[in-house]
């Protein structure tokens, strides 16, 4: 796909794919060397997406990936681009508007998105290295659902300074909340126990003895991990999507295809009882944090969903050094185990008027809401007062 419908000084080129585009004029935009490495945004794993049909248009994820280019062709800035039939696996929900445009007679789907599928982290999504340049692109997404004729272009999970490009370039600006983890400078996970308050210590060392009783727990990586591990892990996968979403978005093939080109990437943490997986965590890791993903059980004991995803990752990220831990979207939970809310931020650009106004007031209103609330979460964190 060829679509040359854009303004200069740049050209702007409509991908049907990233096999369309070179892998390393892609990673050279999306991971620059100057920026810590999101394994998400690589050609690798988004190419994987595609490649294994769980992002295509039979699943409603129809690739239509944004390259701006100069008059010589080269690739100046990017985004991963999806024409969407629906709003499932994105994490930032707008069911409600959709059927509210739909009951007024409006259509709100197919509508553009420029995420990465399935995976709520934040990050890069305007893989330019200029503010001009990123201005640019969401200028031309913009043109691009004028082009389409669709209802609406939306940017999930954008980083805060690009959040504040979108609202002075006519997208209406959403706010939400994750919890993250932030490594301090700690050596250990006793130093990182020593900074909660005596009450959390206590209970967060008695949740770790629990989870780990009768369990051999492991890390694999790299050449570690074996067709073995992934089909326990994938068997997990399963058990979890089938008890939450009733179908799961990724397949075998793909995490067959991430384990080839990513596998130095992947760090599995693996409960084994007598001799049996049990359960199992898949951790991507990043330039500067650690990304909790997939998580998924045959076997209940308590406390092991926190010891796989949290606790285990703590340990990871304080022996790699790493900034901080991201374990998913939604979980308050999260807060008693030392993860804090974090706000997130999007970016909708809506085409009907009135739509636009209704949401306009709404969003206004709701990121009051989601300011409110972390400010009151953020004096129930179980570090001591003063800490973080």
């Amino acid at each position: 796909m060829d679509d040359d419908v854009f303004a200069k000084p740049a050209r702007a080129r409509v991908l049907g794919g990233l096999d369309e585009i070179d892998r390393d004029v892609w990673d050279g935009l999306a991971n620059p060397s100057d920026l810590p490495y999101s394994p998400f945004l690589s050609w690798d794993f988004l190419e994987a997406v595609e490649h294994t049909q769980c992002a295509c248009i039979e699943t409603g994820w129809a690739p239509r990936h944004l390259i701006l280019e100069n008059e010589a062709g080269d690739a100046l800035a990017a985004a991963p681009l999806y024409l969407k039939s629906h709003s499932q696996g994105e994490y930032v929900f707008d069911h409600s508007w959709a059927d509210a445009f739909e009951r007024a007679g409006g259509r709100y789907y197919p509508k553009l998105l420029c995420a990465v599928p399935f995976t709520p982290v934040p990050g890069r999504r305007l893989l330019a290295p200029t503010p001009s340049l990123r201005a640019s692109l969401l200028d031309a997404i913009a043109s691009a659902a004028r082009q389409f004729g669709v209802s609406s272009a939306h940017v999930n999970f954008i980083e805060a300074e690009d959040w504040e490009l979108a609202g002075a370039h006519d997208y209406l600006q959403r706010t939400d909340q994750q919890f993250m983890w932030r490594n301090e400078g700690y050596e250990s996970f006793d130093d990182f126990l020593a900074s909660l308050a005596s009450r959390k210590r206590k209970a967060l060392r008695k949740e770790r003895a629990a989870a780990q009783d009768g369990v051999d727990i492991v890390h694999l990586s790299g050449d570690e991990l074996t067709e073995e591990h992934w089909d326990a892990f994938f068997e997990f996968y399963l058990n979890t999507g089938a008890r939450k979403w009733g179908s799961p978005y990724l397949n075998r093939e793909f995490f067959a295809l991430l384990h080839e080109r990513l596998r130095e990437k992947c760090l599995m943490v693996m409960a084994r009882s007598e001799g049996r997986w049990i359960a199992g965590a898949l951790h991507l890791i990043g330039g500067d944090a650690l990304y909790g993903r997939y998580w998924g059980r045959v076997e209940e004991r308590p406390f092991l969903h926190f010891e796989l995803c949290y606790y285990q990752a703590i340990d990871i990220a304080i022996e790699r050094g790493l900034a901080r831990v991201e374990a998913g979207a939604q979980g308050s939970h999260k807060m008693a185990r030392g993860y804090i809310p974090t706000p997130t931020y999007s970016a909708h650009w809506i085409a009907n008027p009135g739509l636009r106004a209704a949401l306009e007031d709404y969003l206004e209103r709701e990121r009051d809401a989601v300011a409110y609330e972390i400010e009151a979460l953020s004096e129930m964190t179980p570090f001591k007062k003063g800490g973080a």
